[in-house]
C-alpha cells in the first residue's frame, strides 16, 4: 500500500519538533545581541499562531541529525522539493534550513493544511505528489490531506494510526533519512543518488 504512494512522490515536507529533532528544547542565556534576529522573526510572525522565545536575554537550540541532513541532500539530487513546517519559531531552524538548502521553510505556522495547500500550488503538483512527515497531533490535517503520509517511530498513537507508513528510526536520529531512502528505492532511484552524492564529494 505505501509503496505504490512513495513513488509518486516529488515533493517531502517534514514538521521540525520531534521529527528532525528528538522534541528536546534547549534554553540558554544569549550572549548580547545574539538573539535579535530571532526577535525579528517573531515580529514577521506576530499573530499567526506560531511561538517561541521572543526574548533578546535567551536563545533556543536543538540538535540535527547528520544523516538526515544527508537525506535532504540525496532527496534534492533525486530533483525532490524539500520543506518544513511547524509552529514553533527558531533562529536555530533557520539555520539549519539554509545550510541544507530547504525549498519551503514556514515557521510560526498554526494552520498547517493551509500552507500545504499554498506549497502545492506553488510547485505546481497535486496532493498525491506530495509526502509529509509528522508526530504529533497538529501534523494531522496535513497527513489526512497528503499523498504519502509518514509517521516518526516515536510519534503519539493516534498520528501512527492515520499514517501509511513509520519509519524505524524516531525523530532527531535518523527518521528524515528513512523517509527519503524508502521514497527513493521505492522508486528505483536510490543505488544511482548516492553513487552521484560520492561522486559529487570526491569519492
Amino acid at each position: 500500500m505505501s509503496k505504490p504512494r512513495a513513488k509518486k512522490i516529488k515533493l517531502i515536507l517534514f514538521d521540525v519538533d520531534g521529527v528532525l529533532t528528538d522534541g528536546k528544547i534547549w534554553i540558554f542565556p544569549a550572549p548580547a545581541g545574539a538573539q535579535q534576529s530571532v526577535l525579528q522573526l517573531a515580529n514577521q510572525h506576530r499573530g499567526e499562531g506560531g511561538f517561541g522565545f521572543k526574548s533578546a536575554s535567551l536563545i533556543e537550540a536543538k540538535g540535527f541529525n547528520a544523516h538526515d541532513g544527508t537525506a535532504i541532500s540525496l532527496a534534492r539530487l533525486a530533483g525532490l522539493k524539500t520543506g518544513l513546517i511547524t509552529k514553533r519559531l527558531s533562529e536555530t531552524v533557520a539555520l539549519r534550513a539554509r545550510d541544507l538548502k530547504i525549498d519551503h521553510v514556514h515557521q510560526g505556522i498554526q494552520d498547517k493544511a493551509g500552507v500545504f495547500r499554498q506549497i502545492l500550488e506553488k510547485e505546481e503538483i497535486t496532493a498525491a505528489e506530495a509526502a509529509f512527515v509528522g508526530d504529533d497531533v497538529i501534523d494531522l490535517p496535513v497527513m489526512r490531506r497528503c499523498g504519502f503520509a509518514i509517521a516518526v517511530k516515536n510519534a503519539r498513537p493516534e498520528v501512527k494510526a492515520e499514517a501509511h507508513w513509520i519509519t524505524p528510526h524516531a525523530g532527531g536520529d535518523g527518521a528524515a533519512r528513512d523517509a527519503v531512502e524508502y521514497i527513493l528505492k521505492a522508486q528505483g532511484r536510490w543505488k544511482q543518488v548516492v553513487e552521484e552524492y560520492i561522486s559529487e564529494r570526491g569519492g
